[in-house]
């Protein structure tokens, strides 16, 4: 994952909120990393690759405050909807 690409994601997807009790779980922000990658046309990395490239800026998936935002964000929880047919 290049640094272009993780600034990328994370400047598009998130917002840092201090004030949240709790931020995004792992697979929520695995989640919508891998829904950037498709709005963007990027190979996904793996989860493992992701959490290094993010704990290198200071973001543990496990413990944060970020928050989703913008066209991603909507991609994601509709993609994570359970099928309403």
């Amino acid at each position: 994952m290049t640094s272009t690409d993780i600034e990328k994601f994370l400047r598009e997807s998130v917002n840092q909120e201090p004030d949240a009790e709790s931020g995004l779980d792992a697979d929520e922000l695995y989640g919508l990393y891998t829904s950037w990658c498709l709005l963007n046309n990027v190979e996904p990395e793996t989860p493992d690759a992701l959490w290094t490239a993010l704990k290198g800026r200071g973001i543990s998936p496990g413990s944060n405050h970020l928050t989703m935002k913008g066209p991603v964000a909507a991609d994601y929880i509709i993609a994570s909807a359970p099928d309403l047919d």
